[in-house]
């Protein structure tokens, strides 16, 4: 009696799906844009050239998924994440001048 009871409470219990809700657009765009400044300012606090480069490699990464079409990213998303990839790139050029100069 009691497996019975217990079989009949997991067919009760809601399907996956509505547990779950999928994802809306903004949440997406939202998404992209924290893990972006996330990596910027993880790239703005590193030591080293290869911990630079890994984290500029992660905002090139949003980048790069931003331009696919179909992905639900939108024209304003897709434009702070350029404005973020830029700043990337002089910071970390800016970086690897310091260096170059300190080495010398």
């Amino acid at each position: 009696m009691a497996a019975n009871k217990r079989v009949a409470d997991l067919n009760s219990l809601p399907a996956e799906q509505d547990r779950h809700p999928l994802m809306s657009d903004s949440d997406i765009n939202t998404i992209m844009l924290n893990g972006a400044m996330i990596s910027l300012s993880k790239l703005k606090r590193a030591q080293s050239f290869n911990a630079r480069l890994y984290h500029y490699a992660e905002i090139s990464v949003y980048l790069e998924v931003s331009l696919s079409r179909g992905a639900g990213i939108s024209d304003s998303t897709r434009e702070q994440l350029e404005d973020i990839h830029r700043e990337a790139t002089h910071y970390h050029m800016d970086a690897n001048k310091l260096l170059n100069v300190l080495e010398m």
